[in-house]
């Protein structure tokens, strides 16, 4: 379908097919303030033994750690009257047409207008409907420039959304600061992106830092492998993605041994295969696509190599798994979500409404682009229609819970949530949260183990799990949870009092704990009583004291994701302290 055509359709509304559950717009009757100062160190909450020189000295000053201010004018610009408007414009910029990505591009296009249909069925912004101006990203160098000054200059659109390659992204980047327009993107995965200090992007995607390190600390830390090589695209996905993978390699002690590197639309990896055989490797690295990587893992099987292999998140993509067959089992990638939640009714529920509305489940590309826009869309409603405004709610995000799961924004606006590990297994992928940093006690690379007396079972009926922290706030509901808040700023000796009350009690089979002070406190006494804790904290010296009862989450970590946590593994472990520990752990 041309381009044209594609545009005017997204304003029609399909009738009976979309769900009406979507907030109405407030239309900026409250706009957020300017965002408040966050800090995050280090940059991009990066382990200690992957960080430039960390081996060897500190930095005197380190970039990207504070949030990127706007002193400009815009918050003054006037907010036009809706009664000079037709539709509220949003620039759309992807590989639609004519480019190596097309097939990527028009999933995250599906994502992207599942929202905005969505959002005008709910009335759009006070009754005037949101509006794609659809425009493409072609393979010509530059050529993203000409179609982002018309957006822009020429339509007036109040946002931008685009795109999956890192230069097009940066060339947009360039023409929002100028222009002073505010940009989401659900795609580009290049690190170099939020480094510029253009104080208008957000990105809901992990970035290449985020999946090469965690691909380095599975690698090398968990598996012990050494040998390493490299198999990637030969563009710019390819090049700057792996930059970060070999940057921790190195920094770990293993330079990748070797690096090769085929271009788009090459079937036979023959001779990049027997380079990669002769050096003797044990594990390879796959940085491209899902086509390519299947075929590279058949080829590599039919030459008897038996290295284990491990791909960035864009090797899970649909075409893996059917190309591929048994060729793929055992490969490992970083992926940003796990699309097999059963229990998530958000994401269920929009599995099904995308299904109804293009015939096909959503994939990666499509889910982080309807979350993206979502983000956008929910900014522009708060903030009313003034760039500046909208920009000042992007930036003031700390976190968000979207249909791909939660998201926690670094003070770069750029998504930093620990990535998950996909495993193939059996001709199916399986998926589990993978922090960078382990989050449990470790004594020589193994969870600290409990040896102590046997726990008994808690009794029947409700069980307790103690919310503790500063002015603590109890979700709604828990269910099969009974929530016992307890404030660590009451008078000093009742919050320890309290707890050890609490922690007799039979019927309490946890502690969640929010904050640093909080959570060391809940670690003695649950050492001493027996109690497993969740701490929601940055602190690694919590999971150092080789105690077998913690689990640490990173701090800002929602208290519902910390429940949810608990809730799936006493599934496992039953009502039982040391049961419910070791699962949450991973000890034996």
């Amino acid at each position: 379908m041309p381009l044209h055509v594609r545009a005017a359709a997204l304003t029609l509304l399909i009738a009976g097919t979309l769900s009406p559950q979507t907030t109405p717009c407030a239309c900026g009757v409250n706009p957020p303030g300017r965002p408040a100062a966050r800090e995050l160190r280090p940059y991009a909450a990066a382990p200690d033994d992957m960080r430039p020189f960390s081996k060897f000295t500190t930095p005197h000053y380190e970039h990207y750690t504070n949030i990127v201010e706007y002193n400009g004018p815009g918050r003054d610009e006037p907010v036009p009257a809706l009664s000079t408007l037709d539709e509220i414009r949003i620039g759309f910029l992807g590989p639609l047409e004519n480019h190596p990505d097309q097939a990527l591009g028009q999933r995250m296009l599906n994502g992207v207008t599942l929202a905005i249909e969505e959002a005008n069925k709910a009335g759009g912004y006070c009754g005037k409907p949101f509006r794609l101006m659809l425009h493409n990203d072609q393979a010509v160098w530059g050529s993203a420039s000409n179609e982002i000054v018309k957006m822009v200059y020429d339509e007036k659109v109040w946002a931008i959304f685009g795109s999956i390659s890192g230069d097009s992204t940066h060339i947009a980047l360039r023409v929002a600061l100028k222009a002073e327009v505010p940009m989401v993107n659900s795609a580009a995965t290049d690190p170099t992106i939020p480094e510029t200090i253009i104080p208008w992007y957000l990105t809901v995607l992990q970035d290449d830092r985020v999946q090469s390190y965690t691909l380095a600390r599975r690698i090398y830390t968990d598996l012990g492998l050494s040998r390493v090589a490299i198999l990637r695209i030969n563009d710019r996905y390819g090049r700057f993605g792996v930059g970060k993978f070999k940057d921790a390699s190195r920094r770990l002690g293993h330079p990748v041994v070797i690096e090769q590197k085929y271009l788009y639309g090459d079937t036979d990896f023959a001779r990049q295969l027997r380079v990669i055989q002769d050096s003797r490797v044990d594990a390879v690295v796959l940085w491209g696509d899902a086509a390519p990587a299947a075929a590279i893992l058949k080829q590599m099987r039919s030459l008897g190599m038996k290295q284990r292999v491990f791909g960035s998140f864009r090797v899970l993509g649909p075409e893996l798994l059917e190309q591929a067959g048994d060729a793929a089992e055992g490969l490992e990638a970083v992926f940003p979500y796990d699309p097999t939640r059963a229990k998530d009714p958000l994401w269920q529920e929009f599995q099904a409404r995308f299904k109804t509305r293009f015939h096909a489940a959503p994939e990666t590309f499509a889910s982080l682009g309807y979350d993206a826009m979502k983000v956008l869309l929910d900014a522009i409603c708060r903030a009313g229609l003034n760039r500046a405004v909208i920009r000042d709610a992007l930036t003031g995000l700390a976190n968000y819970r979207g249909v791909t799961g939660e998201m926690t924004f670094d003070p770069n606006a750029k998504n930093i949530a620990p990535m998950y590990l996909a495993k193939v297994e059996n001709r199916a992928v399986t998926y589990r949260r993978y922090p960078m940093d382990k989050p449990y006690a470790r004594s020589a690379e193994k969870p600290a183990e409990f040896n102590g007396p046997v726990v008994a079972d808690a009794p029947k009926g409700a069980l307790q799990v103690i919310l503790f922290g500063p002015h603590p706030a109890p979700p709604r509901s828990q269910e099969g949870l009974a929530i016992i808040p307890v404030d660590s700023q009451t008078a000093w000796g009742k919050a320890s009092s309290e707890l050890v009350k609490l922690l007799y009690d039979e019927r309490t089979i946890a502690i969640v704990a929010t904050a640093r002070d909080s959570s060391h406190l809940a670690l003695q006494l649950g050492n001493k009583l027996h109690v497993p804790v969740i701490a929601l904290s940055d602190d690694t010296s919590l999971t150092s004291m080789n105690l077998p009862w913690i689990l640490r989450m990173p701090a800002g970590t929602p208290v519902e994701e910390a429940l949810r946590r608990l809730t799936d593994t006493l599934a496992k472990s039953g009502p039982n302290r040391e049961r419910l520990a070791r699962l949450l752990t991973g000890a034996p």
